[in-house]
């Protein structure tokens, strides 16, 4: 008879908005196929490309906050007139199974993570500069100037936040960055 898994250790990726968090999880994901990512549920309305249950499962405000009251999610917050959370059942099912899980959310939801789950690894994503991090947002092209300003303010707060945080890497080049967050995954 073979022993159960055992449970693997959960990492949140977080930081400012427009830091490379996703692009950074989607050069992990080459390098650490296993790793599983989970998909969060938003508010808001896709973006381009965009495919729903593979970037983000996309409900109603009705929906989501029958999942708020349900406690169905693990953390949840809301950010430029939506609101996102991670789905809890599918993280402690793959936590349980022995699959290394990482969440890559927002900094109050990482904090609303640390309360609940504060075995887990955090990690924050720093931008080598301000100046990229502006550069960055500014050059999405995908929301408008006031979004881009309402996220540069709360880019402030995040980043004065880094000293909460497990580890931290500076996403200098995303291949590196992705490198170092496969080998903290990997350190269990």
């Amino acid at each position: 008879m073979t022993a159960p898994p055992r449970p693997a250790r959960l990492t949140v990726l977080s930081g400012p908005s427009g830091v490379g968090k996703g692009t950074v999880v989607a050069a992990l994901r080459k390098l650490v196929p296993h790793v599983w990512v989970s998909v969060s549920c938003t508010t808001r309305a896709p973006r381009p490309g965009e495919r729903p249950g593979v970037e983000y499962y996309f409900v109603d405000r009705d929906r989501f906050a029958e999942m708020v009251e349900a406690g169905d999610l693990l953390e949840h917050a809301e950010f430029a007139d939506n609101c996102y959370g991670t789905p809890r059942m599918p993280v402690i099912e793959h936590l349980a199974a022995g699959v290394p899980t990482l969440l890559e959310i927002d900094l109050e939801g990482a904090r609303q993570v640390r309360r609940s789950v504060p075995e887990a690894r955090f990690v924050f994503l720093a931008p080598p500069s301000l100046d990229v991090l502006v550069q960055r947002l500014s050059g999405r092209g995908t929301e408008s100037a006031d979004a881009v300003v309402a996220r540069l303010e709360r880019a402030q707060v995040e980043l004065a936040a880094e000293r909460e945080f497990d580890e931290v890497i500076v996403n200098n080049d995303v291949h590196d960055a992705a490198r170092d967050l496969a080998a903290l995954i990997a350190e269990g």
